[in-house]
């Protein structure tokens, strides 16, 4: 709820300069409207380095000229009154309680600058980097505008009128240098630099619209130098929007103390709207596009319509989310061992297949559960479930079966295949995924060969982890990117193993994505020759070629698939 949000400008003020008296890397996000600024506040991912548990997000929202202006639906020329982006500032600031720093463009003459400080201040901003540039400036990242810089004792002075009028110690004011864009050099940079700190400056940040990070790389060396001589320490600030190739790690390495992605909300929301208006031009209609967009559920979540809700609603965390079995077919290679019964009647160390999977399902407060028979159904029993019958279970799929309990499905759901035996622990860490569709994924297919002659569900993650490259694994690369039977073992990186969640929202695509297929496609569909077989796996694998996203909760083991003798043998000698 954005409400939790709330701060006092008083408190927020100060929070730039305490982070960066702890030494911290400032990681900096651009927020151009409240909604931008709940984005830009509240984003997180997590991951762990080790055993230890890892977690990343912005510490700081950066209010951009050229965003703000470009939202306005106007170019970055300094034509949108000082009035009209306080007006976005007081926006974002309510929504969030993350400090702010304000792009304040060449921050007009230094009557007007006085005024800006002041009332930045007073709002709770904690710090304005202003450009030194000529008013009315030009945006530095377009090549061939004519870059007019101001005398260097001028833009001195503003600054020192503008350190004149703040009324408390917790307020920074950074300058811009504007050398490198106007293509001045780095002598001029350090010059200017030089007298901006003797002016007392809080800070500076130099800009480079060069793909190399090299200038600003030799800048910053020859920064601290500059810093020694003045005994001063003032942080450095950079903005790698054209040198995105390097890291934060190694521009902290460098001497850099304010990383800022200045423009990046903006420009992916203008991609994501053009591709959306084109996609319902040519479709006539808004289903190809919602794969585009977030669910409208999403939206009133960030903005906290959905804690107005009265708190006794139905809510799709609930713990006791409803679990449907599809256990319709049969086995033909466990034949000899069922005696005519469902597989999920199977014993297995004195209890049938079906009564350990209740119990693992009721032990993570999961008890209301649907069994989808069609093989010898009226063997199956098990008590404290709902037992459907599918009719026509020799044609089509599991996938088909799994529809039976359609019903079940409305509010968010969980799948298990039902000759699957799992460890308690799986299901908890499942129930807390908070993604639309979650698929349980086992990585230890990575580490040894494929089973000859067993059929398996492989997926191929989207992120492949590059151990030069990422020594922390993140939850938010967890992204399928193929799933199937028919992919080659040795590029997958885990195994499907038949265990899935689905919210509300995910539950819905899952459900319109089906029905769309079965009533508009013919012939071969995904790994299936025919529609009318299509697999869980297929309908999966066709939401992922439309955009929508698949997520999977990768384990190590931990789980027994019961399919041929040899599995039946090892979960009684386990059990």
């Amino acid at each position: 709820m954005t409400l939790i949000n709330n701060t006092l400008p008083e408190v927020r003020r100060g929070k730039l300069k305490s982070l960066l008296n702890e030494g911290k890397t400032v990681r900096v996000m651009e927020a151009h409207n409240g909604l931008s600024g709940i984005v830009a506040n509240d984003a997180q991912v997590e991951g762990l380095m080790g055993d230890t548990q890892v977690i990343r997000e912005f510490d700081a929202i950066w209010e951009s000229s050229l965003t703000d202006s470009a939202s306005k639906g106007h170019p970055d020329i300094e034509v949108i009154s000082f009035d009209s982006r306080l007006h976005t500032i007081n926006e974002i600031l309510a929504v969030t309680n993350k400090p702010m720093i304000v792009d304040g463009d060449t921050g007009g003459d230094a009557n007007n600058f006085e005024y800006m400080v002041s009332k930045l201040e007073r709002a709770g901003v904690s710090a304005v980097i202003i450009e030194d540039k000529v008013f009315p400036k030009r945006n530095s990242l377009e090549a061939g505008m004519q870059q007019t810089l101001q005398e260097p004792q001028v833009f001195a002075q503003k600054i020192r009128r503008g350190k004149s009028v703040q009324a408390t110690g917790d307020f920074m004011i950074i300058a811009r240098l504007e050398s490198l864009i106007a293509g001045k050099g780095l002598d001029d940079a350090l010059e200017r630099a030089r007298i901006y700190l003797e002016a007392g400056v809080d800070g500076i940040m130099i800009h480079s619209k060069s793909k190399s990070p090299d200038e600003i790389l030799q800048f910053a060396k020859s920064y601290k130098q500059l810093l020694s001589e003045l005994n001063l320490e003032k942080p450095l600030v950079c903005v790698p929007t054209t040198y995105n190739n390097i890291t934060e790690e190694e521009l902290s390495a460098a001497g850099f103390h304010i990383v800022i992605y200045a423009n990046h909300l903006l420009r992916s929301a203008y991609k994501s709207m053009m591709e959306v208006t084109k996609t319902i031009l040519l479709n006539q209609r808004s289903f190809e596009a919602d794969p585009l967009c977030a669910p409208v559920r999403d939206i009133f979540q960030a903005v906290g319509f959905l804690d107005i809700k009265e708190k006794d609603q139905q809510d799709e965390q609930s713990t006791n989310v409803p679990v449907i079995i599809p256990a319709a077919g049969e086995d033909p290679s466990l034949r000899p061992f069922l005696n005519g019964k469902p597989k999920a009647m199977m014993e297995i160390a004195g209890k049938t297949l079906l009564d350990r999977q209740i119990h693992t399902l009721n032990t993570g407060n999961l008890n209301d559960i649907t069994v989808v028979a069609g093989f010898a159904h009226d063997k199956m029993h098990a008590e404290g479930i709902t037992i459907l019958e599918n009719l026509d279970y020799k044609n089509g799929s599991m996938l088909h079966s799994l529809f039976v309990a359609r019903e079940k499905m409305n509010n968010g759901f969980i799948m298990l295949y039902s000759d699957i035996l799992l460890e308690d622990h799986i299901t908890s860490k499942l129930l807390d995924c908070k993604e639309d569709i979650v698929l349980v994924a086992d990585n230890t297919t990575q580490y040894h060969p494929a089973e000859e002659g067993k059929i398996q569900d492989f997926i191929i993650s989207k992120h492949k982890h590059k151990p030069s490259r990422r020594r922390i694994s993140f939850v938010y690369e967890n992204i399928v990117a193929k799933i199937g039977n028919k992919i080659v073992p040795e590029t997958a990186t885990h195994e499907f193993i038949g265990l899935a969640k689905f919210s509300k929202t995910g539950a819905e695509q899952f459900v319109q994505t089906y029905q769309d297929c079965v009533q508009n496609y013919q012939g071969k569909f995904q790994e299936a020759d025919d529609i009318a077989q299509f697999t869980f796996t297929d309908l999966i694998q066709e939401m992922i070629d439309r955009g929508f996203l698949v997520h999977f909760l990768e384990i190590h083991k931990g789980w027994l698939e019961i399919h041929r003798e040899e599995d039946i043998a090892l979960a009684n000698q386990f059990l």
